[in-house]
């Protein structure tokens, strides 16, 4: 097994705790509304704490896909929230799991920046390059900017 980091940071125009609730907190009911691919998160175990299993369904073309995702640390203090996506169809053949550890800390004019450390964990000898990376950087920035954009329309959420 091999093992691919990569970090970085997001920023956003809203208040920590703000995307917190949003991306953390309410994510299960959030999403599926924000996001036309997901069409569902549910909790198949726990109720939001660590060990918490949330299984999303997603839309992929006319295929319908689900990724396991575990809570392994939340602290609605720090702004920590650390998961792991650890099985389902929507997990590629090549990985065992991916691993993402997050902490929102306070940006300027009151933002926030999202600060991301993903690990991807291949299977056997498997690879993961560069534009894997890339593309995936994408994903996750694009949807911290859908949620932000969500909350900057809605300032009473």
């Amino acid at each position: 097994m091999g093992v691919v980091t990569q970090e970085y940071g997001t920023p956003a125009a809203v208040p920590p705790a703000r995307l917190f609730k949003a991306m953390t907190l309410d994510f299960h009911n959030l999403f599926p509304k924000l996001i036309d691919p997901i069409q569902s998160i549910e909790f198949t175990q726990g109720t939001g704490g660590p060990g918490t299993i949330k299984k999303m369904t997603i839309l992929e073309g006319n295929e319908s896909k689900y990724v396991l995702h575990r809570v392994d640390e939340i602290d609605e203090a720090t702004f920590v929230y650390n998961f792991s996506i650890i099985g389902g169809t929507g997990l590629s053949d090549t990985l065992e799991k991916v691993t993402f550890e997050s902490k929102l800390e306070e940006g300027p004019n009151g933002g926030t920046i999202r600060n991301v450390r993903v690990q991807y964990f291949t299977k056997d000898d498997a690879s993961f390059g560069e534009k894997d990376l890339i593309a995936n950087r994408a994903k996750v920035e694009g949807l911290v900017k859908i949620v932000e954009g969500f909350l900057l329309t809605n300032p009473d959420y």
